[in-house]
């Protein structure tokens, strides 16, 4: 059961290609960046490491101002392999010596999906927040899901994270975070 539980020790967000010319193409843009500025709060609450994406940004544009403006500390890495597993994020990775990575980008079919496919093949444990990716069209998604869960990914989603990774009410912590989705 350890497969499915997250712990703030042990995870690392991983933001992949929420950029300024791909996210205004996606289903749910509106979502995704809503989930995911949720996520960064609670990574940056509790000392988790973020690392960020952005794909051929040349052609695609930076990460788009309503995530980066909130990203205080991550690691942001250019790439044109749809993966996010260069040698140099493989090497980031590492040496912060954490096995659990949460996902969420765009597309879900494409970056996310390859991206986790690597990841799982380097026997990372991967929590895919469905409410917090997307592809342009609603059929890529679902199928997107679908691959990532036979392989081996957990789907989850923003709440499920949230929740897993407080453990428990009547903290601090929990008043501050447990705000982020009223």
């Amino acid at each position: 059961m350890d497969k499915y539980t997250l712990n703030r020790d042990e995870s690392i967000l991983l933001i992949i290609d929420i950029q300024e010319r791909l996210a205004p193409a996606m289903k749910y843009e509106e979502r995704v960046i809503k989930n995911t500025d949720i996520l960064i709060r609670v990574a940056e609450e509790m000392d988790m490491p973020i690392l960020v994406t952005e794909q051929y940004p040349k052609g695609l544009g930076a990460t788009v101002s309503e995530i980066s403006d909130n990203l205080k500390g991550a690691q942001v890495f250019e790439k044109v392999l749809f993966s996010v597993c260069t040698d140099d994020f493989i090497r980031a990775l590492e040496r912060r010596e954490r096995k659990k990575i949460i996902v969420v980008g765009m597309e879900t079919h494409v970056c996310v999906l390859q991206s986790v496919r690597e990841l799982l093949k380097l026997d990372y444990n991967v929590f895919v927040v469905s409410d917090a990716i997307s592809s342009r069209f609603e059929e890529n998604h679902s199928n997107g899901l679908d691959l990532m869960r036979d392989m081996g990914a957990v789907i989850t989603n923003t709440e499920t994270v949230l929740f897993d990774l407080l453990k428990e009410a009547g903290t601090s912590e929990f008043r501050v975070l447990s705000k982020l989705i009223r």
